[in-house]
């Protein structure tokens, strides 16, 4: 008797799959694998819906905490991709991991997903899944089937589905983002209504202006307005509070790894004001050096982040780099929501790198520097520049001293 356990929403893709991974491919036993990464409830029961449907067993897997870590360890390196906050590609080696323990219990011959072959996702999960020795089925992408077929296959085998807005978007949630793409968000000119979003307000009509107060230790946010919150409350209150205001938007041509250019549409509120407190708060404690060197290590991260990668060894020796500036970004930031947007107003730390009577054009100086000090600084400033503009001019027009007969 052969098993293949399957990386199972309920939706449109993993409900058909189902059926396909029995008919299909043959295996006699599919074991179905949802994993909690934050999805709302009403996920969890679409699921049950379907499993039950389809006679299938299913197993929840709680990894809301371990997802949560790794969406504060992406703070601590200001991790975005071309603007977006890395939300669906940080859970899906999450997932991925999860599944691969169920199978490995369940002693299953193979993990199976729903994933397109255009697509991110097939990436990250198989990432995880390659070094198992399990084989791995994908029967989207092998049968090359388009989101049509499927919905005419489930309508025809009377498979329970709903997905998006009756299975025309491809909604994926957790609690970092949630994203939407599919239909006529396809199309580049296509302006988005108001239908698509669930966790944020119009930024147009968002009048209202709200201040919050976020506290680190060691790059981690630990607490809001005072209040100390473990990771997850302390998302999801900032995913409430954020999304009211309208903070959190992102519509973007995304480079996927393929090569492809996508249209994607994202929602990530707390995602956004956490990103935006923390650099605000490296700001104020960290040198310039460390800071241009942090923008370097910080994309190397966002970029294995964004493949799914962050088991690579050069992730490791990059948070050995971030952890150690790390342990200086300890403090608050007082964000102002206002308009769409999450503005750092106000930033306070013991690890301040600045001095107000240095700073201040009230002062004359700071212990034996003085103003007066900064002439020399002044004449030497440009001076390579100046000499080097001298020299063009007087190859361009050797007449220019004035020396002409």
């Amino acid at each position: 008797m052969t098993s293949v356990a399957l990386a199972f929403s309920g939706g449109l893709d993993t409900t058909v799959c189902v059926s396909l991974l029995q008919e299909e491919y043959g295996y006699d036993e599919v074991v179905g694998v949802t994993v909690d990464v934050g999805q709302p409830e009403s996920e969890f029961v679409e699921a049950r819906e379907t499993a039950d449907a389809h006679g299938l067993d299913l197993h929840v897997v709680d990894a809301k905490d371990e997802f949560a870590e790794l969406c504060f360890e992406s703070v601590r390196a200001n991790a975005t991709y071309q603007g977006y906050p890395l939300g669906t590609a940080l859970a899906r080696p999450v997932i991925a991991k999860a599944i691969l323990d169920v199978a490995e219990s369940e002693e299953c011959d193979a993990l199976a997903h729903g994933c397109t072959g255009k697509g991110n996702d097939q990436l990250r999960f198989e990432a995880v899944w390659r070094s198992s020795g399990l084989d791995v089925v994908a029967p989207v992408r092998e049968l090359e089937l388009t989101r049509e077929w499927e919905m005419e296959y489930a309508e025809e085998h009377d498979l329970p589905v709903q997905s998006g807005n009756d299975g025309v978007w491809s909604i994926d949630t957790n609690l970092w983002s949630r994203s939407v793409e599919g239909g006529d968000l396809e199309e580049p000119g296509h302006v988005p209504g108001e239908e698509i979003y669930e966790w944020t307000e119009n930024p147009a009509t968002a009048t209202e202006t709200e201040l919050v107060q976020i506290s680190f230790e060691n790059g981690y946010p630990v607490a809001l307005d005072g209040e100390e919150l473990d990771p997850i409350e302390l998302v999801r209150a900032l995913n409430d509070r954020a999304g009211a205001h309208g903070v959190g938007r992102t519509d973007m041509m995304e480079d996927r790894m393929l090569g492809l250019k996508v249209r994607e549409n994202y929602e990530h509120p707390a995602a956004t004001t956490l990103l935006a407190a923390h650099e605000a708060l490296e700001g104020l404690v960290l040198t310039k050096d460390e800071r241009d060197f942090k923008r370097r290590v910080d994309d190397e991260w966002a970029q294995k982040g964004y493949e799914g990668l962050v088991d690579h060894p050069l992730v490791d020796a990059l948070e050995g780099f971030v952890a150690e500036t790390q342990s200086r970004v300890t403090g608050t930031v007082t964000i102002k929501f206002e308009g769409g947007r999450a503005r750092p107003v106000a930033r306070d730390s013991p690890y301040a790198a600045y001095s107000e009577d240095a700073a201040s054009f009230n002062t004359e100086g700071v212990g034996d520097i003085t103003q007066t000090d900064a002439t020399g600084v002044a004449k030497y400033h440009g001076f390579q520049s100046r000499l080097a503009n001298a020299a063009r001019a007087a190859v361009a027009d050797p007449t220019a001293d004035g020396d002409s007969e």
